[in-house]
């Protein structure tokens, strides 16, 4: 009886852990997309930069 009710009032401690869980899943899958995202348009602006200046600079020779 004892172990019963005791099972029974882990069950919401359990579904709360696995969405914690998925959330955190969740996270990390934006996270690292959103780094990368970031990271490729940094590197975009940076060949755009490079080839607007070394195209400016090439007219004043």
């Amino acid at each position: 009886m004892f172990l019963r009710q005791y099972c029974c009032s882990l069950q919401p401690i359990l579904n709360m852990e696995e969405k914690n869980k998925n959330l955190m899943t969740w996270l990390k899958r934006i996270g690292v997309a959103g780094f990368l995202f970031f990271l490729i348009k940094g590197l975009i602006w940076l060949v755009v930069f490079y080839f607007a200046g070394s195209t400016i600079f090439e007219s004043c020779n």
